[in-house]
């Protein structure tokens, strides 16, 4: 039932809007494996479906029709013989719709990619079926959902034959915001406070199946070691999974996310192509935006740079710490997450992984500073260290988050990750001192300048701590 859903806030309202509508409605919903599709269109449609199916995996184009006439004489009171091909099925399918007495047809056809097995014409017969009557049905809300991110943008939405512009709805399903998050593990009676929720969060992210693994007995790193680090540990082997899953030709994708992983600052589309020895004309493009769409890397601009010079970051953070920590551990530790809370490795990740939670939550960053009105852009900056005419070196300098106001105001934002108060030093505070005059000095903005310091617990006040005209808290984070 609804009141099961966490969060989900837009797709509840993109529902009860496409179930009052009068119109025919074709909905497509895609987005990662385990980020909770099927969930919360069973839960938000819980006793409305006139019809549901979904695709097996691997199955034969004969297992999958056969699936489908057990699904179709399960909803119906007649009897549907089972036939040999797509067409036909659709059109049982038709006539049992049709002499349906519900006032809503809602109809679920859930991995639906696993339907279209290799010469079985499926989506030729889906087609047909909706252009020569779904789409004249106003009764009929039918509602697509698939894993195969490719699959689902390729040959569905971005079909040019006759689906082509058919999918009037699509949700893209993102991970949880902090706050979900939060509000998921206690309704799971995982109860942490919120500093070892953000640490939950920087391995995690917000997927809500990972999350439903984690037990409230343990503490949160015993619960990173038994599933990702015992030998049997459920998410063990979960990135070659998910991305088999995802993606047609997954090793491209997984050399993509491996170098960007590698990368904290990101790197532009010439010099992924550039390090992975990809041909001019190749598929990096699509590779690039089927990873955003599954909320695996963010595209930023870079201030005062063309189109060509965004940046690409990994931002899931369970990619991210899979990468790191888990590919490639030959460790025999079985408690080895617990035991490397200390090392520098483990710093100089959490202060990345902080970073990227940050980026996430530019909204909640706005809302503390009270701009969530105010039109803006946002960005990184970098420049590279270069020899001056007078024989001095200019030391470089990057802001992995700029957000340029209307206002006249860009806010310069730091992001510092601490397990107590961060202190400001007097180097810090010149170091940030400097970068501020370099970024006006370098892009000759008339705006005013703002440094934002965001931190976990805040900043100590002390003789410099006034470097910084606003800060930000992870507390603020989860708003």
């Amino acid at each position: 039932m609804e009141k099961n859903i966490i969060g989900r806030k837009n797709e509840k309202q993109l529902f009860n809007d496409i179930y009052e509508s009068s119109d025919p409605e074709f909905v497509a919903v895609y987005g990662r494996r385990r980020i909770g599709k099927t969930f919360l269109i069973k839960e938000y449609f819980e006793g409305k479906f006139a019809f549901y199916i979904t695709g097996m995996l691997d199955g034969s184009t004969q297992e999958q029709l056969r699936n489908f006439n057990k699904a179709i004489n399960d909803y119906s009171d007649a009897y549907y013989p089972l036939v040999n091909n797509w067409l036909d099925a659709f059109d049982q399918l038709k006539h049992f719709l049709t002499s349906s007495k519900k006032q809503k047809l809602v109809v679920f056809i859930d991995e639906l990619p696993w339907l279209d097995t290799p010469k079985s014409k499926f989506l030729r017969a889906l087609d047909y079926f909706w252009n020569s009557w779904g789409s004249t049905c106003g009764r009929l809300k039918l509602i697509v959902c698939g894993s195969a991110t490719t699959w689902m943008l390729n040959k569905l939405i971005g079909d040019k034959g006759g689906l082509h512009n058919r999918i009037n709805r699509q949700i893209c399903l993102q991970p949880f915001t902090l706050g979900e998050t939060e509000k998921y593990l206690k309704s799971r009676n995982v109860i942490w406070n919120r500093y070892q929720t953000l640490e939950c969060y920087m391995v995690f992210g917000g997927v809500p199946f990972y999350l439903s693994l984690l037990d409230g007995r343990l503490s949160f790193a015993a619960n990173v070691d038994n599933l990702l680090f015992s030998a049997n540990g459920q998410l063990r082997n979960e990135l070659n999974f998910l991305f088999r899953s995802l993606f047609i030709d997954s090793q491209k994708y997984r050399k993509v996310i491996e170098l960007l992983a590698k990368k904290n600052q990101g790197l532009t589309r010439e010099e992924i192509k550039d390090s992975l020895k990809m041909a001019e004309g190749g598929n990096l493009s699509t590779i690039l935006e089927n990873l955003q769409m599954c909320s695996f890397i963010k595209k930023y601009s870079a201030y005062g740079k063309k189109e060509r010079d965004f940046v690409y970051q990994l931002t899931d953070l369970f990619s991210l710490f899979y990468l790191k920590f888990v590919a490639g551990n030959t460790s025999q530790d079985e408690k080895y997450w617990q035991n490397y809370q200390d090392s520098a490795s483990h710093k100089a990740w959490t202060g990345y992984a902080f970073e990227q939670v940050c980026l996430l939550h530019i909204n909640q960053i706005k809302k503390k500073l009270g701009i969530e009105g105010v039109a803006t852009n946002v960005h990184s900056w970098q420049v590279k260290t270069k020899l001056l005419a007078d024989g001095t070196k200019q030391e470089g300098a990057q802001i992995d988050l700029l957000i340029d106001r209307a206002d006249s105001i860009i806010d310069l934002c730091e992001m510092k990750y601490s397990n107590t108060q961060y202190t400001i030093t007097e180097s810090y505070a010149e170091r940030l001192t400097n970068r501020r005059e370099l970024f006006r000095e370098t892009t000759k903005t008339k705006k005013a300048l703002h440094l934002v310091l965001v931190t976990t617990y805040g900043i100590k006040r002390n003789a410099y701590s006034n470097v910084a005209q606003n800060e930000v808290t992870s507390e603020d984070l989860f708003g």
